[in-house]
């Protein structure tokens, strides 16, 4: 028996088959027919053109076959889509967060990880959310794709029965980085997972690590690098000091002090780095703690002292 990397390839893929081998039928048919048309009435065989009208059997005819056979793809494709939204008892539930730019899977023990590890054999349901704009989770391998919207409740599942690693991906542009937002579906055995999912890593009591923590928990580092390169954001390396910010358009030098940084966190929109354009980063106010923002605060600082 041939294992496929989900539950779902089979009724999706069939159902693709349907409509391309309809598709393809009529498209090479019509165009035979086509061809045929041009050259039997063409003007040297058929000088006097005909007038062809009032054919009950031709006008039944293109009404009823394209009917049945549009019933013919919605049946397969509803046999194929309605089994994704029924997620079978004891799944599995992880948090599935698609934010700019990067995908973090949160289990129910409190790990997280930029990766999805599941179990083979075992139904996975992800609850989808994205706390700025829309994205899509693409599993191409398990033919399951579901938006993540902000402010909205949706999920997928999925079960797996061949180990692997599989891609994922967003397939909806949501951003400059938006071909940057990748990761992996790595099916394991049970085993190997429940070691794995179990495996919670203690974060050190400095504020060096929870700082950098809450900063990778938030995805902070798809737009902002650590090393002086520019990308989407200005670099937390090279804070210190003044910074040339515009506000409704008018240029300010700013120091970068523990309240500067609060701010641009806090409400990002209304001071901007010269050089970087508004409106690309989202408000952390209802997910950064104050207790949090300072051991940020704390991390940058250390990071701009190295």
């Amino acid at each position: 028996m041939n294992t496929q990397a989900s539950t779902f390839v089979s009724d999706v893929d069939l159902a693709f088959y349907v409509i391309l081998g309809i598709s393809l039928f009529f498209l090479i048919g019509i165009t035979i027919f086509m061809i045929w048309v041009v050259i039997r009435y063409n003007k040297k065989r058929n000088p006097t053109p005909t007038d062809v009208k009032d054919n009950m059997n031709l006008e039944v005819a293109w009404t009823v076959i394209p009917t049945l056979l549009v019933l013919v793809m919605f049946y397969y494709g509803w046999m194929g889509y309605t089994p994704m939204r029924k997620v079978p008892n004891g799944a599995i539930e992880v948090k599935a967060t698609g934010r700019m730019w990067a995908w973090d899977f949160e289990y129910a023990n409190g790990k997280t990880s930029n990766v999805l590890v599941v179990p083979v054999g075992k139904p996975v349901k992800l609850n989808l959310f994205s706390p700025d704009v829309l994205h899509s989770l693409y599993i191409p391998a398990f033919r399951v794709k579901e938006d993540v919207a902000p402010g909205v409740k949706n999920y997928m599942w999925f079960q797996s029965d061949k180990l692997g690693e599989y891609d994922i991906f967003c397939a909806e542009y949501c951003g400059v980085r938006h071909s940057y937002m990748l990761s992996k579906v790595r099916v394991v055995s049970e085993e190997a997972y429940l070691q794995w999912v179990a495996d919670v890593q203690k974060v050190e009591e400095t504020a060096t690590s929870i700082g950098l923590q809450v900063l990778q928990k938030n995805g902070c580092f798809a737009c902002h690098s650590s090393d002086g390169s520019k990308l989407v954001g200005p670099s937390f390396k090279g804070m210190a000091g003044e910074r040339t910010v515009l506000i409704d358009g008018d240029e300010k030098q700013q120091d970068a002090d523990d309240e500067y940084i609060k701010r641009a966190i806090y409400d990002p929109n209304f001071e901007v780095v010269k050089g970087f354009n508004k409106g690309l980063m989202i408000s952390y106010k209802d997910k950064i703690t104050d207790a949090e923002m300072q051991e940020v605060i704390k991390y940058l600082k250390q990071l701009n002292e190295k």
